[in-house]
């Protein structure tokens, strides 16, 4: 038996290392990776459910077709292949290359991911997607402000006095956090949480403040004014390294505490306590979620919350962090700034069409001079995962070809004309980064595919060569599936850093160069001033926002917020699944079998909704039917079920949203989303 190092390549903060013990050519079971000071504990249940992932009986092991009666039934790779190339070949030919659209998300990271879009560059181009599911309005407005994404390392955490998780629900979706977490509280630090929702977080607050959802940069706004007026800043920090601080100051003459109460329904009080835990108790780090920076006044509610940061002079020190993105282990990615992603930022390649992620249906079926006639999915499930669930249904179903690439039936791999296995993280070596914790790492392979998968790589080599790519393009750009070329390929790229040699990576997580512990300690800024940025001329230039931190209505709101009616729809992620991966798994479903929706009790009574009843959730884009759950802790007109659940399995939480980007950073706004609910009589 080998115990062999790895890490977790999944959408998720912690990327944790572990090691596999691998058993001829089996695994056998997981354990911790001390080498990791991020993540020494060992895996969450997500990660341990692996062993399941890899051997499920559900898991799409050969190539797999839809019949005219729309069943999928086992089709041989020749097959599969012959029918790919030929209709690209047509598509290419007929319509031009961009009436293929390639569609691809976070499902596996690592860096021979960029493979995928060599080979759409090589066909000849096709339709792609800009803007991002997850968190770019936040990573803009951070880059705005300070002109980079790092914070801390995450074991600095224990060096904060106050923490304040300001919609983050850390001890659920970023365990491996609540190990300084508890250090701190050990040391006597206050934890602030800033959340409509009573999370296992918050019960180990010091204060809980639950705003009316969207309305966070007000209240950090209101907060910003009560520590200026009180003195409670840093004079000397700001003087040295803030640019903008007096036309901040200014913006701010409206912001009383009775309009901050009005606007986010906080009691006065806790708004004032909240401020002098602020002014008084140093160092603070705010660890902010990304669920604030997915409505229609994401970015600027994110530079709203960090202007707290900076004026209290809380940058650049042990245990004062703005602890969002931590990109400084993203050493080979084109994520190192969300700048590649945006094309109105930088020149797009010639070959590609873009179009949104966060209005993907609309955009599809909008295309013209070539209209979309297949399409091609990986590492995603965007019928899930992406707003506006029903017109993304419309626009696939009028396409003429759809290949998926997938490890299960998703929904979408459910519209597929012909389904392709894919890869685990255990079938094929990679390198990853982290946007939380300081390591570069090697995922190595640890076992060979089952059944006919093949890795992605090795699929769009033989797409390649039955293109006719020449043997020369074919040589340099798509490596051989076999472990040595692989690797091959993989040192090649580290020749670029030295300092991460191939053999130490194999043996464990290794710290990405140059990197800063502490973020931002030598206080350079790399803005156009120099300096941490409160004014913004690019915000105005870029995303027509204003120079300053400011707080607008989400656009749901200004339409409708005044109906007693409608429910703030919320809709977070959960300590079970990585969106919609995970949850089809039996060790999953013990624990949460089926979707529901937490409602406050007394919300749910004046419309005699009894506790376990099953209910219409829906406005004007769709409607869900879920079981009710009551909830003490959940703040009035606000209802609740985790994002990720499939429409086959009863969820869908997207059928309700709205196809809305952010503020900036094309980034998607689906949790600006209000929804009625009645009783199925």
């Amino acid at each position: 038996m080998k115990l062999i190092s790895t890490a977790c390549p999944r959408n998720c903060y912690s990327t944790c290392s572990f090691k596999v013990a691998v058993d001829k050519g089996k695994i056998i079971n997981f354990e911790p990776h001390p080498d990791n000071r991020a993540t020494p504990e060992g895996i969450c249940l997500k990660g341990l459910s692996y062993k399941e992932r890899v051997y499920s009986k559900d898991r799409i092991l050969y190539p797999m077709e839809k019949n005219r009666a729309g069943i999928f039934k086992r089709i041989s790779w020749n097959s599969a292949l012959k029918q790919i190339t030929e209709k690209l070949e047509y598509y290419r030919k007929t319509a031009g290359p961009q009436s293929v659209l390639f569609y691809e998300s976070s499902g596996m990271s690592g860096l021979l991911n960029e493979i995928s879009l060599k080979f759409w560059e090589l066909y000849g181009g096709a339709t792609t997607s800009y803007g991002n599911l997850c968190w770019p309005a936040g990573l803009e407005a951070s880059r705005l402000s300070l002109g980079a994404n790092r914070h801390n390392v995450p074991w600095d955490l224990e060096n904060a006095r106050l923490i304040i998780m300001w919609g983050k629900n850390s001890v659920e979706t970023n365990i491996q956090e609540s190990i300084p977490l508890e250090k701190a509280l050990e040391k006597g630090a206050r934890l602030v949480v800033i959340d409509p929702r009573r999370t296992p977080t918050a019960d180990k607050s010091h204060l809980l403040i639950q705003p009316r959802p969207g309305t966070d940069g007000a209240l950090a706004l209101g907060i910003a004014k009560i520590l200026i007026d009180t003195g409670h800043i840093d004079n000397e920090f700001i003087s040295n390294h803030v640019y903008g601080f007096e036309e901040f100051r200014n913006s701010l003459s409206s912001w009383s505490v009775s309009k901050v109460e009005k606007i986010t329904g906080i009691p006065s009080p806790y708004i004032q306590k909240l401020a002098s835990w602020i002014g008084e108790i140093q160092p603070m780090t705010i660890l902010p979620g990304y669920g604030m920076q997915r409505y229609t006044n994401g970015g600027q509610t994110i530079r709203c919350l960090l202007s707290l940061q900076v004026i209290t002079g809380n940058i650049g020190k042990p245990g004062a962090c703005w602890h969002y993105a931590n990109l400084q282990s993203y050493v080979f990615d084109k994520l190192l700034e969300p700048l590649s992603y945006y094309p109105s930022l930088s020149k797009n390649t010639p070959f590609r069409r873009s179009i949104s992620k966060a209005k993907l249906g609309i955009d599809m079926l909008a295309q013209r001079d070539p209209e979309l006639k297949m399409a091609w999915v990986e590492r995603g499930n965007p019928l899930s995962q992406n707003p506006d669930t029903n017109t993304i249904i419309k626009a696939f179903r009028k396409l003429e070809f759809i290949v998926v690439v997938d490890q299960f039936m998703t929904d979408t791999a459910r519209e597929a004309s012909i389904i392709l296995p894919a890869k685990t993280m255990f079938e094929q070596s990679d390198l990853i980064g982290s946007y939380w914790n300081p390591y570069v790492q090697l995922r190595q392979k640890l076992i060979e595919p089952p059944g006919e998968v093949k890795p992605e790589t090795e699929i769009y080599r033989l797409l390649a060569k039955g293109l006719n790519f020449s043997e020369s393009i074919i040589d340099t750009h798509f490596p051989d599936s076999n472990d040595k070329a692989i690797e091959l390929w993989l040192k090649t790229k580290l020749k670029v850093y030295p300092d991460l040699n191939y053999d130490k990576l194999k043996e464990g997580p290794q710290m990405a160069p140059n990197l800063q512990e502490i973020a931002f300690e030598d206080y350079k800024f790399d803005t156009p001033s120099g300096k941490i940025e409160l004014y913004s001329s690019h915000a105005v230039e870029l995303w027509k926002v204003d120079p300053l931190p400011d707080y607008i209505e989400t656009e749901e709101n200004i339409q409708e917020n005044d109906s007693k009616e409608l429910f703030y729809f919320l809709t977070p992620n959960t300590k079970n699944r990585i969106h919609s991966q995970f949850g089809n798994l039996d060790v999953i479903k013990q624990f949460d079998p089926d979707p529901v929706l937490d409602i406050h009790p007394e919300e749910a009574q004046k419309r005699n909704i009894k506790n376990g009843e099953v209910v219409r959730v829906f406005n004007s884009r769709g409607e869900l039917r879920i079981k009710v759950r009551y909830q003490l802790g959940l703040r009035r007109r606000c209802v609740f079920t985790a994002n990720g659940w499939w429409i086959s399995e009863g969820g869908g939480t997207n059928l309700l949203s709205a196809p809305r980007e952010t503020d900036m950073g094309y980034g998607t706004a689906f949790h600006d989303n209000l929804v009625k609910i009645e009783k199925i009589v």
